[in-house]
């Protein structure tokens, strides 16, 4: 399995931006699509982003389209979320995981609970 770890977050003001990166711990880290997702207070968790194994294709949640662009090095076993245009609405913990998309990326699906990592959080004041 593969060991997934969140870094980035932190207090930002509205407009401001902030980059996530997920470090994975195995070279497979490749062979995957990755994603993003977000758990506000009182919310259930919901998509952000996904991006192919060979990071060219990517798909978003319409709330960030525009504004997020996910990306990975896959030299670097890395994958980024850079935040753009940040809301207060935006605020939330944030999970990288690895998963699938068979039949594109609006159907990606991450695995089991051992291939997320434990979250980064985000907070945008307004």
């Amino acid at each position: 399995q593969v060991q997934l770890v969140e870094s980035g977050g932190g207090l930002v003001q509205a407009g401001g931006s902030l980059r996530l990166s997920c470090a994975a711990s195995e070279r497979t880290f490749s062979h995957y699509p990755m994603g993003w997702f977000r758990q506000a207070p009182g919310k259930e968790r919901e998509f952000v982003a996904a991006i192919s194994w060979s990071g060219d294709n990517t798909y978003y949640t319409d709330s960030v389209k525009g504004r997020f662009t996910i990306s990975r090095d896959n030299a670097k076993n890395t994958m980024y979320l850079q935040m753009n245009m940040l809301k207060s609405e935006d605020t939330a913990v944030y999970y990288c995981n690895q998963g699938s998309s068979q039949g594109g990326l609006m159907y990606y699906r991450p695995f089991g609970a051992d291939y997320w990592g434990q979250g980064t959080q985000v907070t945008v004041s307004s």
